[in-house]
C-alpha cells in the first residue's frame, strides 16, 4: 500500500475510534481533532548542534499512557536521574533532555499527539537538536508514515516507511527476543555493544535506503536488515528496549543522559550474531494459608504438599527471586498470578505490588497472567479485560498472558467464523499490539489410535501410550486444568493468533513438575502450525532438555520454573549448554 504524502489528510483508517481508557474529555477532543482534520507541517531541515543542552538531573518524559513506561522510569532513576512528565507542549520545548519511550499502535499515538498539540511541539524539539531519545514507537513516529493500520502519517522527520515484518516466508512475526546489532563507527551511545544482544519486541520496522542511510547508527538483521537505531546530532532514537536489555540496555540509556561519561563503563565481551533462543524464569505466585504471598511450584497443576498439614508449596518470596533470576541470566521473567484475588484481580493489590518492586530492579521483560478478564466486583461495578490489563502494564508488565478466557473466545470464533472484537485478547492487543499479549494454553495428552478417531489434529507420539496408542491429540483445559473443554491445542493456537495473539506459552499438564523433558511432540506440532513465536513450558529437568526442545522444535524460548527454584539447574549452566551445543544465547 502506498504512503499518504506527508501533510495529507488522514486516511479512514488511521481514525480508529478512542480505547475505552480515554476519557469523555478525551474523547470529545478526539473527535473534534477528527472533525477539524488538523494538518502537522513539515519540519524544516534538521541542523545538528556542536553540543547538548543539559548538565542537570532533570529527564523530561513524554508518557502518551499507553504500555509499560514504568521500566523507563525505573531505569531513569536507577542511573540516579529525576523525572519531570510532559503535561503540556511547553513542558516539550522547556526540555534540557527528553524521553520519548512509545509502546502501542502507531496511529493511536499520532493521535494522541496531535490531540494533545504535542506533535508540532515535539517535531520542533528535535529539529533544533536538542537531546532526545525515541524508543521502540518513539523511533518509527520520526518517519514520514506507517503501514500499521494505515497509511498513516509520522512527524515525517525522517524519510521512509515503517512497515510489517514479512511472515510469508516462515518469518515468526512479531519479533520478540534477544537479536544482535550492526553498528556504525561513531554510533556514540551504542559504542562497543554491537556484540551484544538487546531486547526487541515488535511487528513493524523501517528498511535502511540511500534518502536515511545519514541517520541510520545501527541495523539488526530479522528477515532483512532493518533499522535498529537511528541518530545524528543530539537526537537519538533505537527500535530495541534499553530499559529491558540488562546491563546493556543500562549502558546505553547512561551514556545518552551523561554524555560527558559515557566511557566511564565499558560492557563485558559478546559474541552476539543473530536472535538469540530464550531461557525464561516462571514464578507461580499465590498466597499461603497464612495470607502471604509465596512462589509456589505444582506437581501436574497441585500445589500442595503432600504431607498431613498439606501446606501450600513455598519455595521462597516472588521479588526476591525474580531479583536473583535477573543476575542469574535469565532472558525474561514470568509471573502466573495464582492468588485468591483472581476473582477481583484489581483488588489483588499484592500483585500488583510485587510487580512494582520488581520493576524497579530488574531490567529485562515481565510477564504476568492470571485472572486477566472482564468481571463485576461485589458494588455491582463492571471492569473489562483492558482495565486489568492496563493496571498491570502500568504496574510493571511488559506483557500479560491470557489464559481460560482465550480459550472461550477462540471456541466462539471457530463456531461462528467471526471475531467479535469484544474478547480480552481482541480488546487488549487492539489498544497495545499483539506483541504484549502471550496466550497460555494448558492442553492434556489423550491417546487415540489413529487421526480418524477424532475432530481435532492429532500428532503421532514418539512414546505409545498405555495402550499401545501411536496418537494423541491435545484436549484444552481451562480453570488452572481442572476443566476440559472441546477444543485441541492446535486449534487453538491457530485461532488465538487469527485474535491477536502475539506469543504462545506452551504448557502440558501430563509433563508438569515430572522434570522428564518437554514434550516435543506436542512443541513441534504448534511450533510449525503457527508464525508468532513459541515459548515452550512444563517439564524441564535437565539442561539436555533445553538443547532436546530447541534442537528438534521451532520453539523460540523455553521456560523452566521448579528446576530454577530448587537450584537443581542454574540458568546460567543451562545458557553455557546450550553454547557448547552451537546454539545462540545471550549471556
Amino acid at each position: 500500500m502506498e504512503a499518504a504524502p506527508f501533510g495529507s489528510a488522514f486516511t479512514s483508517k488511521s481514525l480508529s475510534p478512542p480505547s475505552s481508557s480515554f476519557s469523555t474529555s478525551q474523547s470529545l477532543l478526539y473527535f473534534r481533532f477528527n472533525e477539524a482534520r488538523l494538518k502537522l507541517k513539515s519540519p524544516g531541515t534538521f541542523a545538528v548542534r556542536a553540543s547538548s543542552r543539559g548538565g542537570d538531573s532533570v529527564v523530561t518524559l513524554l508518557d502518551y499512557g499507553a504500555g509499560n513506561v514504568r521500566s523507563v522510569r525505573n531505569a531513569i532513576r536507577y542511573l540516579g536521574f529525576d523525572i519531570k512528565d510532559v503535561q503540556t507542549p511547553e513542558d516539550i520545548l522547556g526540555a534540557n533532555r527528553l524521553i520519548f519511550p512509545g509502546v502501542g499502535a502507531f496511529a493511536s499515538a499520532m493521535d494522541v499527539l496531535n490531540m494533545k498539540g504535542m506533535a508540532e511541539a515535539l517535531s520542533t524539539y528535535i529539529m533544533e537538536d536538542r537531546p532526545f531519545l525515541g524508543i521502540c514507537l518513539g523511533l518509527q513516529l520520526l518517519f514520514e508514515s506507517s503501514e500499521e493500520n494505515g497509511p498513516v502519517r509520522g512527524l515525517g522527520i525522517i524519510p521512509g516507511v515503517v512497515g510489517c515484518f514479512d511472515a510469508s516466508s516462515g518469518l515468526r512475526v512479531p519479533h520478540i527476543g534477544w537479536n544482535a546489532l550492526k553498528v556504525k563507527e561513531g554510533s556514540e551511545i551504542l559504542d562497543d555493544i554491537g556484540n551484544h544482544h538487546v531486547y526487541f519486541v515488535h511487528s513493524y520496522r523501517a528498511i535502511p535506503s540511500e534518502d536515511n542511510m545519514d541517520w541510520v547508527s545501527s541495523t539488526c538483521n530479522y528477515g532483512d536488515n532493518f533499522i535498529a537505531s537511528v541518530g545524528k546530532g543530539n537526537v537519538h532514537a533505537v527500535q530495541f528496549h534499553p530499559e529491558k536489555s540488562g546491563d546493556v540496555g543500562l549502558t546505553v540509556l547512561r551514556r545518552f543522559l551523561s554524555p560527558k561519561s559515557h566511557r566511564t563503563k565499558k560492557p563485558t565481551e559478546g559474541n552476539a550474531s543473530k536472535l538469540a533462543k530464550r531461557v525464561i524464569a516462571c514464578l507461580d505466585v499465590r498466597a499461603n494459608d497464612k495470607g502471604d504471598l509465596v512462589v509456589t511450584k505444582g506437581d501436574q497443576y497441585d500445589v500442595r504438599e503432600r504431607t498431613e498439614e498439606n501446606e501450600v508449596r513455598n519455595l521462597g518470596k516472588p521479588v526476591d527471586l525474580a531479583g536473583q533470576y535477573y543476575k542469574d541470566g535469565a532472558d525474561e521473567v514470568s509471573f502466573l498470578n495464582i492468588t485468591g484475588f483472581r476473582d477481583f484481580p484489581l483488588g489483588d493489590l499484592p500483585m500488583l505490588q510485587v510487580l512494582r518492586y520488581t520493576s524497579e530492579n530488574v531490567f529485562v521483560p515481565l510477564t504476568v497472567g492470571g485472572g486477566i478478564r472482564d468481571f463485576t466486583d461485589a458494588n455491582g461495578r463492571y471492569y473489562s479485560s483492558l482495565e486489568v490489563a492496563s493496571e498491570y502494564f502500568r504496574s510493571g508488565a511488559d506483557k500479560v498472558s491470557i489464559g481460560s478466557d482465550a480459550v472461550y473466545a477462540a471456541e466462539e470464533y471457530l463456531r461462528t467464523g467471526m471475531k467479535s472484537g469484544k474478547s480480552s485478547l481482541e480488546q487488549i492487543s487492539r489498544v497495545y499490539g499483539n506483541q504484549a499479549v502471550v496466550v497460555s494454553i494448558d492442553p492434556r495428552r489423550m491417546y487415540i489410535n489413529g487421526p480418524e478417531d477424532v475432530e481435532f489434529r492429532s500428532t503421532r507420539v514418539t512414546n505409545p501410550g498405555p495402550n499401545g496408542e501411536e496418537f494423541a491429540w491435545y484436549q484444552c483445559t481451562v480453570n488452572g486444568g481442572r476443566e476440559g473443554r472441546p477444543i485441541g491445542a492446535y486449534e487453538l493456537a491457530k485461532a488465538v493468533e487469527e485474535l491477536g495473539a502475539g506469543e504462545i506459552l506452551l504448557n502440558c499438564i501430563d509433563c508438569d513438575g515430572q522434570g522428564k523433558g518437554f514434550d516435543i511432540d506436542l512443541v513441534k506440532l504448534i511450533s510449525d502450525a503457527v508464525s508468532i513465536p513459541v515459548i515452550a513450558s512444563s517439564g524441564a529437568g535437565t539442561v539436555e532438555h533445553f538443547s532436546e526442545v530447541f534442537e528438534k522444535t521451532n520453539a523460540s524460548a523455553a521456560l523452566a520454573a521448579g528446576i530454577f527454584h530448587r537450584k537443581e539447574v542454574p540458568i546460567q549452566y543451562v545458557k553455557e549448554h546450550l553454547l557448547e551445543e552451537g546454539i545462540e544465547v545471550r549471556i
